[in-house]
Protein backbone atom coordinates (compact mmCIF):
# COMPACT_ATOMS: atom_id res chain seq x y z
CA UNK A 1 0.00 0.00 0.00
CA UNK A 2 1.57 3.25 -0.88
CA UNK A 3 1.13 6.45 1.72
CA UNK A 4 1.09 10.15 0.59
CA UNK A 5 2.36 12.58 3.82
CA UNK A 6 1.99 16.22 3.34
CA UNK A 7 3.06 19.35 5.47
CA UNK A 8 0.11 21.55 4.86
CA UNK A 9 -0.49 25.35 5.35
CA UNK A 10 2.41 26.58 2.67
CA UNK A 11 1.81 28.91 0.28
CA UNK A 12 2.64 27.51 -3.15
CA UNK A 13 3.91 29.07 -6.59
CA UNK A 14 4.94 28.18 -9.73
CA UNK A 15 4.06 26.51 -13.38
CA UNK A 16 2.33 23.27 -13.40
CA UNK A 17 2.45 21.78 -16.93
CA UNK A 18 -1.25 20.12 -17.07
CA UNK A 19 -0.54 16.20 -19.08
CA UNK A 20 -2.71 14.37 -21.61
CA UNK A 21 -6.38 13.87 -20.72
CA UNK A 22 -6.68 10.78 -18.49
CA UNK A 23 -10.62 10.09 -19.69
CA UNK A 24 -9.57 10.24 -23.47
CA UNK A 25 -6.68 7.96 -23.13
CA UNK A 26 -8.38 5.46 -21.47
CA UNK A 27 -10.16 5.24 -24.56
CA UNK A 28 -7.50 5.95 -27.31
CA UNK A 29 -5.01 3.15 -26.31
CA UNK A 30 -8.36 0.13 -26.57
CA UNK A 31 -9.10 2.53 -29.60
CA UNK A 32 -5.77 2.02 -31.67
CA UNK A 33 -6.57 -1.87 -32.17
CA UNK A 34 -9.60 -0.90 -34.40
CA UNK A 35 -6.52 0.12 -37.22
CA UNK A 36 -4.87 -2.42 -39.43
CA UNK A 37 -1.43 -0.66 -39.64
CA UNK A 38 0.29 1.32 -36.67
CA UNK A 39 -0.98 4.43 -34.64
CA UNK A 40 1.57 6.36 -32.93
CA UNK A 41 -0.40 8.75 -29.86
CA UNK A 42 1.46 11.45 -27.69
CA UNK A 43 0.77 13.55 -24.61
CA UNK A 44 -0.03 10.26 -23.14
CA UNK A 45 0.14 10.35 -19.42
CA UNK A 46 2.08 7.91 -17.23
CA UNK A 47 -0.04 7.21 -14.65
CA UNK A 48 -1.32 3.38 -13.34
CA UNK A 49 -4.32 3.20 -16.16
CA UNK A 50 -2.17 3.86 -18.89
CA UNK A 51 -0.04 0.66 -17.55
CA UNK A 52 -2.94 -1.32 -17.10
CA UNK A 53 -4.23 -0.89 -20.83
CA UNK A 54 -0.78 -1.51 -21.64
CA UNK A 55 -0.53 -4.77 -20.03
CA UNK A 56 -3.89 -5.99 -21.48
CA UNK A 57 -2.42 -4.89 -25.03
CA UNK A 58 0.88 -7.31 -24.41
CA UNK A 59 -1.99 -9.92 -23.32
CA UNK A 60 -3.73 -9.77 -27.21
CA UNK A 61 0.00 -10.13 -28.32
CA UNK A 62 0.13 -6.11 -29.69
CA UNK A 63 3.32 -4.80 -30.47
CA UNK A 64 3.39 -2.00 -27.81
CA UNK A 65 6.38 0.50 -27.46
CA UNK A 66 6.70 3.70 -25.09
CA UNK A 67 8.78 6.58 -26.33
CA UNK A 68 8.72 9.68 -23.81
CA UNK A 69 5.50 10.77 -24.20
CA UNK A 70 4.30 9.24 -26.75
CA UNK A 71 3.00 5.33 -27.36
CA UNK A 72 3.14 3.45 -30.66
CA UNK A 73 0.66 0.52 -31.16
CA UNK A 74 1.22 -2.01 -33.96
CA UNK A 75 -1.74 -4.62 -33.56
CA UNK A 76 -0.41 -6.53 -36.43
CA UNK A 77 0.33 -9.71 -34.56
CA UNK A 78 -2.75 -9.29 -32.31
CA UNK A 79 -4.92 -12.18 -31.18
CA UNK A 80 -8.13 -12.07 -29.64
CA UNK A 81 -8.45 -13.79 -26.80
CA UNK A 82 -10.16 -13.81 -23.62
CA UNK A 83 -8.78 -10.59 -21.58
CA UNK A 84 -8.23 -12.15 -17.88
CA UNK A 85 -9.81 -10.74 -15.29
CA UNK A 86 -7.06 -9.95 -13.61
CA UNK A 87 -6.50 -7.21 -15.72
CA UNK A 88 -9.94 -5.96 -16.45
CA UNK A 89 -10.46 -5.38 -12.88
CA UNK A 90 -7.72 -3.14 -12.73
CA UNK A 91 -9.19 -0.40 -14.42
CA UNK A 92 -12.97 0.42 -15.43
CA UNK A 93 -11.78 1.78 -19.04
CA UNK A 94 -11.33 -1.43 -19.95
CA UNK A 95 -14.48 -2.27 -21.16
CA UNK A 96 -13.70 -0.31 -24.06
CA UNK A 97 -11.64 -3.49 -25.35
CA UNK A 98 -15.36 -4.97 -25.74
CA UNK A 99 -16.18 -1.95 -28.46
CA UNK A 100 -13.08 -1.97 -29.98
CA UNK A 101 -12.80 -5.71 -30.55
CA UNK A 102 -16.11 -6.29 -31.69
CA UNK A 103 -15.86 -3.55 -34.23
CA UNK A 104 -12.84 -5.68 -35.61
CA UNK A 105 -13.11 -8.98 -34.97
CA UNK A 106 -17.32 -9.44 -34.32
CA UNK A 107 -16.31 -10.93 -31.09
CA UNK A 108 -15.05 -9.52 -27.31
CA UNK A 109 -14.53 -11.89 -24.17
CA UNK A 110 -14.18 -9.64 -21.41
CA UNK A 111 -14.69 -10.04 -17.05
CA UNK A 112 -16.84 -7.24 -15.73
CA UNK A 113 -14.56 -4.41 -15.49
CA UNK A 114 -12.88 -2.60 -12.32
CA UNK A 115 -12.04 0.86 -11.11
CA UNK A 116 -12.97 3.36 -8.69
CA UNK A 117 -16.02 1.98 -6.60
CA UNK A 118 -18.28 5.51 -6.17
CA UNK A 119 -21.28 3.97 -7.32
CA UNK A 120 -23.11 1.77 -9.78
CA UNK A 121 -22.37 2.52 -12.99
CA UNK A 122 -23.80 -0.27 -15.25
CA UNK A 123 -22.79 -1.28 -18.63
CA UNK A 124 -26.50 -1.87 -19.90
CA UNK A 125 -26.47 1.04 -22.67
CA UNK A 126 -23.15 -0.34 -23.47
CA UNK A 127 -24.54 -3.66 -24.07
CA UNK A 128 -27.89 -2.55 -25.92
CA UNK A 129 -25.76 -0.55 -28.00
CA UNK A 130 -23.67 -3.60 -29.21
CA UNK A 131 -27.02 -5.54 -29.49
CA UNK A 132 -28.81 -3.12 -31.63
CA UNK A 133 -25.68 -3.40 -34.33
CA UNK A 134 -26.68 -6.96 -34.31
CA UNK A 135 -24.30 -8.31 -31.58
CA UNK A 136 -25.36 -10.76 -29.14
CA UNK A 137 -24.40 -10.65 -25.60
CA UNK A 138 -24.06 -13.68 -22.85
CA UNK A 139 -22.93 -13.46 -19.39
CA UNK A 140 -21.65 -16.41 -17.82
CA UNK A 141 -20.84 -15.15 -13.96
CA UNK A 142 -19.25 -12.15 -14.15
CA UNK A 143 -17.69 -12.62 -18.03
CA UNK A 144 -19.43 -11.32 -21.07
CA UNK A 145 -19.06 -12.73 -24.36
CA UNK A 146 -20.65 -10.31 -26.91
CA UNK A 147 -20.59 -11.70 -30.59
CA UNK A 148 -21.66 -11.17 -34.28
CA UNK A 149 -22.05 -13.07 -37.40
CA UNK A 150 -22.33 -9.24 -39.03
CA UNK A 151 -22.48 -5.42 -37.66
CA UNK A 152 -24.92 -3.85 -38.80
CA UNK A 153 -25.40 0.11 -38.89
CA UNK A 154 -28.29 0.98 -36.60
CA UNK A 155 -29.93 3.94 -34.96
CA UNK A 156 -29.21 3.89 -30.93
CA UNK A 157 -31.08 6.37 -28.26
CA UNK A 158 -28.87 6.60 -25.38
CA UNK A 159 -31.23 6.78 -22.36
CA UNK A 160 -28.48 8.76 -20.27
CA UNK A 161 -25.90 10.62 -22.47
CA UNK A 162 -22.93 8.35 -20.99
CA UNK A 163 -19.47 9.07 -22.16
CA UNK A 164 -18.38 5.69 -21.71
CA UNK A 165 -21.27 4.07 -23.91
CA UNK A 166 -20.83 6.43 -26.44
CA UNK A 167 -17.99 5.82 -27.11
CA UNK A 168 -18.18 2.14 -26.95
CA UNK A 169 -20.54 2.49 -29.57
CA UNK A 170 -18.61 4.95 -31.45
CA UNK A 171 -15.66 1.91 -31.48
CA UNK A 172 -17.83 -0.98 -32.60
CA UNK A 173 -19.44 1.08 -35.12
CA UNK A 174 -16.77 2.18 -37.47
CA UNK A 175 -16.61 -0.99 -39.22
CA UNK A 176 -19.97 -2.05 -39.64
CA UNK A 177 -22.32 -2.04 -42.69
CA UNK A 178 -23.95 1.00 -43.35
CA UNK A 179 -24.66 4.02 -41.04
CA UNK A 180 -25.03 4.37 -37.34
CA UNK A 181 -26.56 7.02 -35.42
CA UNK A 182 -26.01 7.73 -31.63
CA UNK A 183 -29.07 10.39 -30.35
CA UNK A 184 -28.80 11.61 -26.85
CA UNK A 185 -24.30 11.19 -26.95
CA UNK A 186 -22.62 12.34 -24.39
CA UNK A 187 -20.97 15.95 -25.21
CA UNK A 188 -17.32 15.56 -23.44
CA UNK A 189 -13.86 17.07 -24.98
CA UNK A 190 -12.80 13.65 -24.22
CA UNK A 191 -14.98 11.90 -27.20
CA UNK A 192 -14.33 14.31 -30.01
CA UNK A 193 -10.24 13.47 -28.98
CA UNK A 194 -11.51 10.23 -29.55
CA UNK A 195 -13.87 10.56 -33.11
CA UNK A 196 -11.02 12.63 -34.26
CA UNK A 197 -8.02 9.70 -33.74
CA UNK A 198 -10.24 7.28 -35.81
CA UNK A 199 -10.99 10.03 -38.09
CA UNK A 200 -7.34 10.47 -38.92
CA UNK A 201 -7.14 6.69 -39.57
CA UNK A 202 -9.76 6.51 -41.82
CA UNK A 203 -13.10 6.82 -40.04
CA UNK A 204 -15.84 8.49 -41.28
CA UNK A 205 -17.33 10.09 -38.02
CA UNK A 206 -19.52 13.40 -37.46
CA UNK A 207 -21.31 15.20 -34.73
CA UNK A 208 -19.09 14.45 -31.73
CA UNK A 209 -18.89 17.23 -29.04
CA UNK A 210 -22.90 16.88 -30.23
CA UNK A 211 -26.18 14.91 -29.20
CA UNK A 212 -26.04 13.18 -32.37
CA UNK A 213 -23.22 11.38 -33.33
CA UNK A 214 -23.17 9.87 -37.16
CA UNK A 215 -21.07 6.85 -38.04
CA UNK A 216 -20.50 6.04 -41.36
CA UNK A 217 -18.87 2.17 -41.32
CA UNK A 218 -15.67 1.64 -43.35
CA UNK A 219 -13.67 -1.38 -44.39
CA UNK A 220 -10.27 -0.31 -43.42
CA UNK A 221 -8.27 1.81 -40.79
CA UNK A 222 -4.63 2.74 -41.82
CA UNK A 223 -1.51 4.07 -39.61
CA UNK A 224 -2.30 7.18 -37.79
CA UNK A 225 -0.10 10.48 -35.78
CA UNK A 226 -2.61 11.61 -32.57
CA UNK A 227 -2.13 13.95 -29.65
CA UNK A 228 -4.13 13.44 -26.62
CA UNK A 229 -5.86 16.57 -25.41
CA UNK A 230 -4.99 18.20 -22.06
CA UNK A 231 -6.77 17.05 -18.42
CA UNK A 232 -9.26 19.16 -17.43
CA UNK A 233 -9.85 17.45 -14.28
CA UNK A 234 -6.18 17.49 -13.59
CA UNK A 235 -6.48 21.15 -14.22
CA UNK A 236 -9.59 21.63 -12.10
CA UNK A 237 -7.93 20.16 -9.49
CA UNK A 238 -4.68 22.31 -9.40
CA UNK A 239 -6.65 25.56 -10.25
CA UNK A 240 -8.85 24.51 -7.15
CA UNK A 241 -5.34 23.65 -5.08
CA UNK A 242 -4.52 27.63 -6.17
CA UNK A 243 -7.40 28.66 -5.25
CA UNK A 244 -6.96 27.11 -1.68
CA UNK A 245 -3.14 28.27 -0.64
CA UNK A 246 -1.70 29.49 -4.11
CA UNK A 247 0.11 32.67 -4.92
CA UNK A 248 0.57 33.33 -8.94
CA UNK A 249 0.15 30.15 -9.53
CA UNK A 250 0.12 29.01 -13.24
CA UNK A 251 -1.39 25.96 -14.66
CA UNK A 252 -0.24 25.74 -18.32
CA UNK A 253 -1.03 23.77 -21.15
CA UNK A 254 -4.55 23.71 -20.76
CA UNK A 255 -8.32 24.40 -22.82
CA UNK A 256 -10.11 26.86 -20.61
CA UNK A 257 -13.33 26.36 -22.73
CA UNK A 258 -13.38 23.31 -21.07
CA UNK A 259 -13.60 24.09 -17.43
CA UNK A 260 -15.70 26.49 -17.87
CA UNK A 261 -18.27 25.65 -15.70
CA UNK A 262 -15.45 25.64 -12.76
CA UNK A 263 -14.12 29.19 -13.69
CA UNK A 264 -17.76 30.41 -13.91
CA UNK A 265 -18.18 29.07 -10.20
CA UNK A 266 -14.22 30.60 -9.22
CA UNK A 267 -15.23 33.89 -10.39
CA UNK A 268 -18.81 33.58 -8.62
CA UNK A 269 -17.19 33.26 -5.10
CA UNK A 270 -14.32 35.64 -5.74
CA UNK A 271 -11.66 34.08 -6.78
CA UNK A 272 -8.35 35.77 -8.11
CA UNK A 273 -8.09 34.59 -11.55
CA UNK A 274 -7.01 35.43 -14.60
CA UNK A 275 -7.32 33.71 -17.66
CA UNK A 276 -5.37 33.26 -20.56
CA UNK A 277 -5.36 31.26 -24.23
CA UNK A 278 -3.69 27.88 -23.22
CA UNK A 279 -3.58 28.76 -18.89
CA UNK A 280 -4.84 30.39 -15.87
CA UNK A 281 -3.17 32.83 -13.35
CA UNK A 282 -4.67 31.78 -9.60
CA UNK A 283 -4.05 33.14 -5.88
CA UNK A 284 -5.48 32.21 -2.85
CA UNK A 285 -8.19 35.30 -2.14
CA UNK A 286 -9.02 36.22 1.44
CA UNK A 287 -12.82 36.06 1.41
CA UNK A 288 -14.63 33.59 -0.46
CA UNK A 289 -18.60 33.61 -1.14
CA UNK A 290 -20.47 30.56 -0.37
CA UNK A 291 -21.90 29.07 -3.52
CA UNK A 292 -23.96 25.69 -4.91
CA UNK A 293 -23.13 23.67 -7.41
CA UNK A 294 -24.68 20.72 -8.79
CA UNK A 295 -22.74 18.01 -10.84
CA UNK A 296 -23.75 17.51 -14.12
CA UNK A 297 -23.31 15.76 -17.73
CA UNK A 298 -20.70 17.90 -19.88
CA UNK A 299 -21.08 21.18 -20.57
CA UNK A 300 -22.49 21.00 -16.81
CA UNK A 301 -20.45 20.87 -13.36
CA UNK A 302 -18.11 17.88 -13.42
CA UNK A 303 -18.30 14.83 -11.12
CA UNK A 304 -15.05 14.42 -11.22
CA UNK A 305 -14.33 17.86 -9.78
CA UNK A 306 -16.65 17.57 -6.90
CA UNK A 307 -14.45 16.15 -4.40
CA UNK A 308 -11.64 18.65 -4.76
CA UNK A 309 -14.76 21.72 -5.43
CA UNK A 310 -15.91 20.79 -1.85
CA UNK A 311 -12.55 21.33 -0.14
CA UNK A 312 -12.94 24.82 -1.33
CA UNK A 313 -16.42 25.11 -0.07
CA UNK A 314 -14.99 24.60 3.36
CA UNK A 315 -12.97 27.99 3.11
CA UNK A 316 -16.39 30.13 1.88
CA UNK A 317 -18.28 32.13 4.14
CA UNK A 318 -21.91 30.88 4.81
CA UNK A 319 -23.66 27.73 3.77
CA UNK A 320 -22.89 25.98 0.20
CA UNK A 321 -24.48 23.18 -0.77
CA UNK A 322 -23.35 20.64 -3.16
CA UNK A 323 -25.60 17.98 -5.35
CA UNK A 324 -24.33 14.71 -6.88
CA UNK A 325 -26.60 13.97 -9.35
CA UNK A 326 -24.25 11.57 -11.39
CA UNK A 327 -22.73 8.83 -9.04
CA UNK A 328 -24.48 8.03 -5.92
CA UNK A 329 -20.81 7.19 -3.85
CA UNK A 330 -19.04 10.36 -4.79
CA UNK A 331 -19.50 11.55 -1.13
CA UNK A 332 -16.96 9.05 0.67
CA UNK A 333 -14.72 12.00 1.36
CA UNK A 334 -16.93 13.65 3.39
CA UNK A 335 -15.90 11.66 6.40
CA UNK A 336 -12.34 12.40 6.26
CA UNK A 337 -13.11 16.16 5.24
CA UNK A 338 -14.67 16.52 8.45
CA UNK A 339 -12.13 14.55 10.33
CA UNK A 340 -9.88 17.34 9.19
CA UNK A 341 -12.00 20.35 10.60
CA UNK A 342 -14.57 21.02 8.00
CA UNK A 343 -18.60 21.29 8.81
CA UNK A 344 -20.24 18.95 6.44
CA UNK A 345 -23.60 17.09 6.57
CA UNK A 346 -24.53 14.73 3.71
CA UNK A 347 -28.09 14.18 3.11
CA UNK A 348 -30.24 12.82 0.00
CA UNK A 349 -27.07 13.09 -2.47
CA UNK A 350 -26.84 16.93 -1.06
CA UNK A 351 -23.83 17.89 0.97
CA UNK A 352 -24.29 21.14 3.10
CA UNK A 353 -21.19 22.96 3.74
CA UNK A 354 -21.16 25.53 6.60
CA UNK A 355 -17.51 27.71 6.15
CA UNK A 356 -14.89 28.81 6.81
CA UNK A 357 -13.47 25.68 8.55
CA UNK A 358 -9.75 25.85 9.68
CA UNK A 359 -8.16 22.45 8.60
CA UNK A 360 -5.89 20.26 10.34
CA UNK A 361 -3.71 17.40 9.51
CA UNK A 362 -4.81 13.78 10.34
CA UNK A 363 -4.53 10.36 8.74
CA UNK A 364 -7.03 10.07 6.04
CA UNK A 365 -8.15 7.57 3.36
CA UNK A 366 -8.37 7.94 -0.59
CA UNK A 367 -11.63 6.10 -1.27
CA UNK A 368 -11.05 6.69 -5.24
CA UNK A 369 -9.64 8.95 -7.56
CA UNK A 370 -11.09 11.99 -7.19
CA UNK A 371 -11.55 11.06 -3.31
CA UNK A 372 -7.99 11.07 -3.40
CA UNK A 373 -7.59 14.24 -5.22
CA UNK A 374 -9.72 15.91 -2.90
CA UNK A 375 -7.60 14.61 0.51
CA UNK A 376 -4.60 16.27 -1.61
CA UNK A 377 -6.23 19.60 -1.82
CA UNK A 378 -7.61 19.32 1.83
CA UNK A 379 -3.77 18.35 3.02
CA UNK A 380 -2.17 21.41 1.36
CA UNK A 381 -4.45 23.68 3.09
CA UNK A 382 -4.54 22.33 6.82
CA UNK A 383 -2.09 23.11 9.44
CA UNK A 384 0.31 20.25 10.27
CA UNK A 385 1.00 16.86 8.81
CA UNK A 386 -1.63 14.74 6.61
CA UNK A 387 -1.20 11.24 5.71
CA UNK A 388 -3.40 9.63 3.17
CA UNK A 389 -3.45 5.98 3.02
CA UNK A 390 -4.50 4.20 -0.23
CA UNK A 391 -2.43 6.61 -2.69
CA UNK A 392 -2.45 3.90 -5.16
CA UNK A 393 -5.72 5.59 -6.27
CA UNK A 394 -4.73 9.10 -6.63
CA UNK A 395 -1.54 7.37 -9.05
CA UNK A 396 -3.99 6.38 -10.94
CA UNK A 397 -5.20 9.73 -12.96
CA UNK A 398 -2.45 11.93 -11.53
CA UNK A 399 0.96 11.73 -13.83
CA UNK A 400 3.79 12.91 -11.27
CA UNK A 401 1.79 14.42 -8.95
CA UNK A 402 4.18 15.04 -6.17
CA UNK A 403 6.80 16.27 -8.52
CA UNK A 404 4.59 18.82 -10.10
CA UNK A 405 3.39 20.24 -6.30
CA UNK A 406 6.68 19.84 -5.09
CA UNK A 407 7.61 22.30 -7.94
CA UNK A 408 5.45 24.91 -6.71
CA UNK A 409 6.65 24.56 -3.15
CA UNK A 410 4.30 22.02 -1.26
CA UNK A 411 6.52 19.71 0.86
CA UNK A 412 4.91 16.11 0.02
CA UNK A 413 6.20 12.71 -0.53
CA UNK A 414 4.85 9.35 -1.05
CA UNK A 415 5.82 5.86 0.08
CA UNK A 416 4.91 2.20 0.49
CA UNK A 417 4.14 0.19 3.30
Amino acid sequence: MKIMEIEGNRELSGTIRISGAKNATVALIPAAILTDEEATICNIPEITDTEALCDILKELNVDVKRASESIIINPKNMQNIEIDEKYSKKLRASYYFMGALLGKYKKAVLYFPGGCSIGARPIDLHLKGFEALGATVTNEKNKYIVEAKELKGANIYLDIASVGATINIMLAAVKAKGTTVIDNAAKEPEIVNVATFLNNMGARISGAGTSTIKIEGVDYLHKCFHEVIPDRIEAGTYIIIGALCGKNIKVDNIIPEHIDSLLSKLEEIGTDVEVGADYVLISKSDHYKSTNIKTLVYPGFPTDLQQPFSVLLTQCEGKSKVTETIFENRFMHIPYLKDLGADVTVKNQTATIIGPSKLKGTSVVATDLRAGASMVAAGLLAEGKTTITNAEHILRGYEQIVEKLTSVGAKISIKEI
